[in-house]
């Protein structure tokens, strides 16, 4: 009786498994990109509103010499951004933080501050035509769920700036950090 020698066996081809396995990769992978969301957020400007704030410190004249600092003007422009900040994503975002800057025709950039919540009615107390433009604030840390949207006001300050600078710009910009997200830029006009 011959000997059983397993080399002599045909085996069968693996292309048709290999074909099988691709597609149903490709399938898998297809799905993956079609149902997952391709953006973060939608977030969109709904209005830009300026004010020029300009504060003029006189001189104090004493009987003979001038008392403390010597007579100076300072400009600070404010720009109120109503924001609308759409999730995206299957999971909820938060918002960690803003920044913003204007960049001018000779590609100078002038860096804003936020002004936070807390600040408001201080500000207010000392520019009050700065109130009637502003509305509620966009709140940080705030969760926003899948598929809701979260509407506030940031009021930018860009100290030492004016209007001229704002309505001379190259561009303006504001990012809105999140967390465990990449940031959002959004252009402002």
């Amino acid at each position: 009786m011959p000997e059983f020698n397993p080399g002599l066996i045909p085996s069968p081809s693996r292309a048709p498994v290999i074909a099988i396995a691709a597609v149903v990769l490709a399938a898998i992978g297809a799905a993956v990109f079609y149902f997952n969301p391709h953006s973060i957020a939608e977030t969109s400007v709904t209005r830009v509103q300026i004010y020029n704030a300009r504060s003029e410190t006189k001189a104090i004249r004493g009987t003979t010499n001038i008392i403390g600092a010597a007579a100076h003007v300072d400009n600070d422009l404010y720009v109120i951004v109503n924001l609308k900040v759409t999730d995206k994503l299957r999971l909820p975002i938060y918002i960690d933080g803003e920044t913003a800057v204007i960049t001018q025709p000779d590609h100078t950039v002038v860096e804003g501050d936020i002004i936070q919540k807390n600040e408001l009615p201080n500000l207010f107390l000392m520019f009050p035509a700065l109130q009637p433009l502003a509305s509620a604030p966009l709140e940080r840390n705030k969760e926003i769920a899948p598929g809701q949207t979260a509407e506030g006001m940031l009021l930018l300050h860009f100290p030492g700036a004016t209007e001229a600078i704002w309505t001379g710009k190259e561009s303006a910009t504001l990012t809105i950090n999140l967390f465990h997200q990449p940031p959002q830029v959004v252009t402002l006009h």
